[in-house]
């Protein structure tokens, strides 16, 4: 199976000539694996992953750089329908903003699926008028491949993109077809990062994400939902120790005795399992100190959701 369904850049090979630079958008429904992807074309552990839907409440810029140019990868919250909280439309707001602002989208659909809300992204991007290519994930998990080839038939004949790109972000295949792909069809102009610069986030927002994460995976059904991180301090010491303050916001006090867990222990997993991820991202020694505080209604909250940096 090639990876590509139109003939373009080789495997491996970079476009020619000047320097290209360019915003892109990883676009798709929830739990379709765009932030396994990003992570895997910058070649850094940038967007947190769990296997729950909507792990992504924020726009991270993920870049990659080489030789031929940057890309700007950005990986944006599911797009999702009948969003009823606050938060949900928040969500929705900032992917479709992140699509409005980029060179070139790039749509992650699982392999064999092609859903309502697939749909609804396509006709969203295609509103924008923005170039697409669109790249199959999880083809590593298909049953049948054989039947990969009439489900890509059947959408080309009904979408337009510029290709069709089968790949596995876990396993990290297909990707070099898919990065010269989006390279050739980004403008030519100079870099905006430097060549060492992997995101323009803070690492103030990476230790918030980094606690989230573990909420995640962490807690059971429902919960991860109703529980977000605002960091309330972080300082780096004259010890060379970063000091990290962090509250774990719930909806309900039988919420915080969840994530509190039997005697602390559920809290402390969770913070020192983040902490250590820290330290590798941070390259320093890291002091962590979690809290879990109630605010009922936060995520119907606009004004809270402002606070925790949920904006367009």
């Amino acid at each position: 199976m090639n990876d590509a369904t139109e003939t373009g850049t080789a495997a491996g090979e970079l476009p020619h000539g000047d320097f290209r630079c360019g915003l892109v958008a990883l676009a798709g429904r929830p739990n379709v694996g765009k932030s396994t992807l990003l992570n895997a074309l910058i070649g850094f552990r940038l967007s947190i992953v769990s296997p729950r839907p909507q792990t992504t409440r924020h726009r991270i810029l993920g870049i990659a750089t080489s030789e031929a140019g940057q890309v700007m990868y950005v990986d944006t919250p599911g797009l999702h329908r009948g969003a009823k909280r606050a938060m949900n439309r928040s969500l929705n707001r900032a992917a479709r903003t992140a699509i409005s602002e980029v060179d070139l989208a790039v749509q992650v659909i699982e392999a064999g699926r092609w859903t309502d809300e697939d749909e609804a992204l396509y006709a969203a991007i295609a509103e924008q008028k923005v170039p697409r290519l669109l790249a199959i994930n999880k083809v590593d998990l298909a049953k049948d491949k054989a039947a990969l080839l009439p489900f890509v038939a059947g959408l080309s004949a009904t979408h337009e993109f510029g290709e069709i790109h089968y790949v596995s972000a876990l396993r990290r295949k297909g990707l070099e077809r898919l990065q010269a792909g989006i390279l050739e069809r980004l403008p030519v102009r100079p870099p905006v990062f430097g060549a060492d610069e992997i995101t323009d986030r803070s690492e103030r927002f990476l230790a918030a994400e980094m606690v989230r994460e573990q909420l995640m995976l962490r807690l059971d059904q429902e919960l991860p939902y109703a529980t977000t991180v605002e960091i309330e301090r972080f300082k780096d010491r004259d010890d060379g120790v970063a000091e990290i303050h962090a509250v774990i916001w719930v909806e309900r006090e039988g919420q915080k005795a969840i994530v509190i867990g039997q005697g602390g222990a559920q809290l402390k997993a969770i913070g020192s399992t983040a902490r250590r991820h820290m330290e590798r991202m941070f390259e320093r020694k890291v002091f962590l100190k979690l809290w879990v505080k109630v605010r009922e209604g936060w995520v119907d909250d606009e004004a809270m959701l402002k606070q925790l940096g949920y904006t367009d």
